[in-house]
């Protein structure tokens, strides 16, 4: 199955709703809220991790059965029950108005597919069989996490503190293009993997100035 992969943004002003309240509906709610969302949450019970969600206001709840209508308003719906009749319903009022929806484990009834994903704080690495075989995408997602460790997180951090600095001193879009090359084959990340934070800007100041 091909499609077009996206990055959806601004989900903390968006209604989320994620219907089921077992652990695989807790996975998608975590991953829903590590976006920015607050998923609304419709089940009749809840899952530990789902409960304690619930009772600490980090996710909203309705806590009985789907309902048509429930997804009014919704920008994103997944359905993770385990009622195949709940499921088939979520996705037919999905469609009749027009919401991404994701059937969990049921690519045919899905417009979209969630994929594994590795993040570093903005940087994202996601990874998708297209529904074909999550098995193989949590396998690549554990060797990405392996090689792209917790570090990048303070690296992408560097790099976007320098980027207003270098579009407003480096002139010339071949120079600033240089410029980049040369931080990113830069000892920069040995350094920060070393906790050497201060040495790490110094020598990107030192790169930087040399293009200026």
């Amino acid at each position: 199955m091909t499609g077009y992969p996206i990055t959806l943004v601004g989900l903390e002003r968006a209604r989320c709703v994620v219907v089921g309240g077992g652990q695989i509906a807790a996975r998608k709610v975590a991953a829903l809220r590590q976006a920015g969302a607050q998923p609304l949450v419709i089940a009749p019970d809840l899952c530990e991790a789902l409960q304690q969600q619930a009772q600490a206001g980090e996710i909203q709840l309705v806590q009985r059965r789907y309902q048509p209508g429930d997804l009014e308003g919704a920008r994103l719906v997944i359905a993770a029950t385990d009622d195949p009749a709940t499921n088939e319903a979520v996705w037919q009022e999905a469609q009749v108005r027009g919401i991404l929806v994701n059937v969990v484990d049921d690519p045919p009834h899905c417009n979209f597919h969630v994929p594994a994903t590795v993040r570093r704080g903005a940087l994202t690495l996601s990874i998708s069989t297209g529904g074909a075989s999550p098995a193989l995408a949590r396998r690549i997602r554990q060797d990405l996490e392996q090689e792209y460790e917790a570090v990048y997180e303070r690296y992408l951090a560097l790099l976007g503190r320098l980027r207003p600095l270098i579009q407003e001193t480096v002139s010339g879009t071949a120079r600033r293009k240089a410029l980049w090359e040369a931080l990113l084959d830069s000892q920069i990340l040995e350094l920060l993997r070393s906790s050497e934070y201060d040495a790490a800007e110094a020598r990107a100041s030192e790169i930087i100035q040399a293009y200026q």
